[in-house]
């Protein structure tokens, strides 16, 4: 018996292999059979997870610090009368601009505090001159702006050499103008004022163990670590002024009893 022979095409065989891919194939390039993810009924589709990028938290004292290192001139210190430290600074300011000084005397703090009073038993917070008597000038020192800011009203010379003072160092300048600085979480800052005030209140009830004349470390403020003289106890307010050695002279600061230590 003879073999049937197969008669095969191989171009014809091609050819159809050929539409069928077409076929299978739409406009868009996709395969047509091939077919899309349904979610199972009764089932919702679960999101992808969101990512949340959170910006670092940003340290406003290092912000501060790298703005002051940037700040054209050096800073000088000068001496007014009590309670004028801000008159001072509003006189310096208008002179600088009527004698043409405004290139070189660049500006002028007057360091500021936030405290809390007590009186009648109310507690308030008040700002505050925070080293009274001074004024800090950032300039460039020539004899115009010595002339300047020693004439100007309410000034009673520079802190130092007289004809040629010495300027601030770095850190001495942070120290005196970092209260300037807002902190963003204010509702902390409130926090801890409220409680300064209480232990403020406390100790004003508590035995006063202080004497004037006495010598105390300040333990805690804007004058930490610095040793100061008692020149007077107000038990009412439970405040003491301390005199401190600042720029060679004898500063008065108002401190409550919880602030200090004995040595």
């Amino acid at each position: 018996m003879q073999n049937e022979e197969t008669n095969s095409n191989p171009e014809a065989e091609l050819d159809a292999a050929l539409d069928a891919l077409i076929d299978s194939v739409d406009t868009d390039g996709k395969v047509a059979d091939a077919e899309e993810p349904v979610a199972a009924e009764g089932v919702a589709e679960v999101p992808a997870e969101e990512v949340v990028v959170t910006e670092p938290e940003v340290d406003p004292y290092a912000e501060f610090k790298r703005d002051l290192r940037t700040r054209r001139g050096k800073w000088y210190v000068i001496h007014s009368y009590a309670g004028y430290e801000r008159k001072v600074k509003s006189n310096l300011e208008n002179r600088r601009e009527t004698m043409g000084a405004i290139d070189y005397i660049h500006e002028i703090q007057v360091p500021m505090e936030d405290v809390v009073e007590i009186k009648n038993g109310q507690r308030k917070m008040v700002t505050r001159v925070r080293i009274p008597g001074y004024v800090l000038v950032r300039m460039e020192l020539n004899e115009n702006s010595w002339s300047v800011v020693r004439h100007t009203p309410g000034v009673t010379g520079f802190v130092g050499n007289a004809h040629n003072p010495v300027p601030l160092r770095f850190n001495e300048v942070f120290d005196m103008l970092k209260s300037t600085v807002e902190l963003a979480d204010a509702a902390g800052e409130g926090a801890a004022s409220q409680g300064k005030a209480s232990a403020s209140q406390a100790a004003a009830q508590a035995e006063i163990d202080f004497e004037v004349g006495e010598t105390i470390t300040i333990k805690e403020g804007s004058f930490a670590g610095l040793p100061g003289s008692i020149s007077e106890i107000n038990t009412a307010s439970g405040k003491l002024t301390v005199l401190v050695s600042l720029f060679e002279r004898e500063t008065p600061v108002e401190l409550s009893f919880d602030q200090v230590t004995k040595l």
